[in-house]
């Protein structure tokens, strides 16, 4: 088991009960589930505090693949080892597959219907907002950020801008600044 793991916290009963809680995560988040991942798992049932949510979707984020798959990964492994992790993947992947593969099945038949481009646009809204919503909810782990508040907001700005407002590719801003961050940080810290 992990470090931070304690006894006094609630966390996930058996192999089963971490598949159907990331089988519910999956079928619950369109186009990401970042918002609705951190509200169940740090707000409702409490298997990690907010700063341990943030560091470790920190971490998931720099592993290949999809980073809340990486972070399923990871909290499987904390509770129960490799069965964990295999459980909380198969949680996160299979009944989202099979509702995937039906989709593009209906889609196939139905993508020249114009209620169905305009229903997809909202539902990027709508994603857009959840992932706001879950940023605005984390700002309060920024107080014990190294680097301190004000640089945090600053590198999330800079990152809205080059990404939202210049539509500069992620592929190129999120290495960039995660380069920049790291080394002040590192330079910060350094003994």
């Amino acid at each position: 088991m992990d470090s931070h793991v304690t006894q006094d916290r609630p966390q996930p009963q058996s192999l089963s009960d971490l598949y159907i809680s990331f089988t519910l995560l999956a079928l619950q988040g369109f186009g990401g589930v970042l918002a609705i991942v951190q509200h169940e798992l740090v707000e409702k049932k409490r298997w990690m505090t907010r700063e341990e949510f943030v560091e470790e979707w920190a971490v998931a984020q720099i592993m290949p693949g999809p980073n809340v798959v990486n972070l399923s990964l990871m909290i499987g492994a904390r509770y129960f080892g490799l069965p964990g992790a295999l459980a909380a993947l198969g949680g996160m992947l299979t009944l989202p597959l099979v509702i995937v593969l039906l989709l593009t099945f209906c889609y196939a038949q139905f993508a020249d219907h114009p209620g169905l481009a305009g229903a997809l646009r909202g539902m990027g809204a709508v994603a857009a907002g959840l992932i706001t919503a879950a940023g605005l909810r984390l700002l309060s782990t920024l107080k014990t950020y190294p680097l301190g508040r004000p640089l945090g907001i600053a590198f999330a700005v800079a990152c809205f801008i080059a990404i939202a407002l210049l539509r500069w590719p992620l592929f190129y801003v999120l290495p960039t600044l995660g380069v920049v961050a790291c080394f002040l940080t590192y330079r910060k810290l350094k003994p």
